[in-house]
């Protein structure tokens, strides 16, 4: 089965010259299209030095405000305690939209039950005075068997995010016994191995391993949905598809030639289909295409945090459409 790597360390030298380090962390979910377009600015721009991984959208703040990092990725919107935080160290950063994800729910290939669940029984079953400890908890019929769950950590935006959309903005407590994992490749060994097993994670790493796994189609009382690009692009899969962000520091690019270069890169229109190929949905043309005035007029803020709506919507809004 093949995997995501762990971490990306592109380092290529042209003669005696080293370029500036870029180094981008963060998000698990929005690795895959960081490293898919770091792998392909390192052979396109042989001197570059970017280095990517990921600890979690919360530990990527962290280091972020700490200055040992250029670019964050997340599968979330930053906090404002979060900008408050990267602001004191004397930051500022450009948001830029990057794809959108469905977050996957996914059960072992045996699972032939649990095809598809409501909202109300995600709330019941991850909520932690919901009762639930074996799938006949769930609904009436099913397996009276314990449930082993998998969930990304408390660290990640895919943890946020959840919480939001199932667990009423985080109102109701999340279940604690779960095995957590910053890193998508664990839950997703641990769904594979064990036939009661249940996790989430983003799209790209359910579509990785889509042989092996199942996706839960979910209702939120219009009709069962899959995860898929089409749900997320027309809007049906709901309430878990959500946009995915990268933040890129300003003292960096401002600074450093490789950080401005490889923004520049990720958002051409000759490379979107890099975005694609992980299994994320793009954003429209128009939408990248402001992405990067935004980025290059360095129009700082969290406007997502400010504003509803589309994309296009938000930058019409923030006065940049």
């Amino acid at each position: 089965m093949k995997k995501f790597a762990l971490s990306l360390s592109i380092l290529a030298l042209a003669g005696a010259a080293l370029a500036q380090a870029v180094r981008v962390d963060g998000s698990s979910t929005v690795y895959p299209i960081a490293l898919s377009v770091a792998e392909e600015f390192a052979i396109d721009f042989p001197d570059a030095n970017v280095s990517v991984a990921f600890s979690g959208s919360g530990g990527g703040f962290e280091k972020f405000a700490a200055l040992e990092t250029e670019i964050s990725n997340a599968s979330r919107l930053v906090k404002p305690s979060e900008i408050e935080e990267i602001n004191a160290a004397g930051r500022e950063f450009v948001e830029i939209p990057v794809a959108f994800d469905a977050l996957t729910v996914v059960t072992n290939l045996s699972n032939d039950w649990a095809t598809c669940m409501t909202v109300e029984e995600m709330n019941k079953m991850w909520r932690a005075d919901g009762g639930v400890t074996t799938w006949a908890d769930v609904r009436d019929g099913w397996p009276d068997q314990p449930i082993e769950f998998y969930a990304p950590g408390v660290d990640s935006g895919t943890f946020d995010y959840f919480n939001e959309a199932i667990l009423n903005d985080g109102e109701d407590d999340i279940r604690t016994d779960f095995f957590p994992s910053e890193d998508d490749n664990v839950l997703v060994t641990g769904v594979e191995g064990n036939p009661y097993a249940i996790s989430f994670f983003g799209y790209a790493y359910y579509a990785e391993e889509e042989e092996y796994l199942n996706a839960v189609q979910i209702d939120d009382g219009n009709g069962c949905v899959s995860p898929s690009t089409a749900t997320i692009e027309d809007g049906s899969y709901t309430p878990l598809a959500r946009p995915l962000f990268t933040y890129v520091a300003v003292d960096a690019a401002d600074s450093n030639p490789t950080v401005q270069q490889f923004i520049e890169y990720w958002l051409d229109a000759d490379n979107r289909d890099l975005i694609a190929a992980t299994g994320y949905a793009t954003l429209s043309d128009e939408a990248y295409d402001i992405a990067l005035e935004r980025f290059n007029n360095r129009v700082t803020g969290s406007p997502f945090n400010q504003y509803s709506g589309t994309v296009l919507e938000i930058f019409e809004q923030e006065g940049t459409r």
